[in-house]
C-alpha cells in the first residue's frame, strides 16, 4: 500500500501529457499489486492463491519497467528512482518467496 501511496505522489509530478499515459499505467499496476494480494488471501486452495500472486507478481515487474520508463524520461531523479526501484524489487523477493512456500512439497518418493 505504501508504494501505492508513492506511485500516486510520483505521478502527480509527471508532465500533463503522461496523465493518460505512464502515469495511469503506473498508477494501475501499483494498485494491482495489493489488489490480487488481497483477492489470493481470500481464495481456499493454494493453487487459486499462487496465481493471484503470480497477477501481484507480473504488475510489480511492469511497474518497475514503467518506473525506469519514468526515470529514463527525467520525470524522476536518481535517488527517487534508486529508492523506489529498491523497494520494488524488495517486493518482488517477498511475492516469489511466498510462492515458494506455496509449492507442493516434493517427498523422496516422488523423485
Amino acid at each position: 500500500m505504501e508504494l501505492v501511496r508513492e506511485t500516486y505522489a510520483l505521478a502527480n509530478n509527471f508532465p500533463d501529457h503522461e496523465r493518460y499515459v505512464l502515469a495511469n499505467q503506473m498508477t494501475r499496476s501499483a494498485v494491482s499489486i495489493p489488489s490480487n494480494i488481497a483477492e489470493g488471501t481470500s481464495k481456499n486452495s493454494d493453487k487459486h492463491i499462487n496465481r493471484f500472486m503470480r497477477d501481484s507478481l507480473g504488475s510489480a515487474f511492469e511497474w518497475e519497467t514503467q518506473l525506469n520508463i519514468a526515470h529514463q524520461q527525467a520525470y524522476i531523479d536518481k535517488d527517487t528512482f534508486d529508492k523506489l526501484e529498491d523497494k520494488i524489487q524488495q517486493l518482488q523477493k517477498m511475492i516469489s518467496g511466498f510462492q515458494k512456500r506455496l509449492q507442493p512439497k516434493q517427498s523422496i518418493l516422488d523423485s
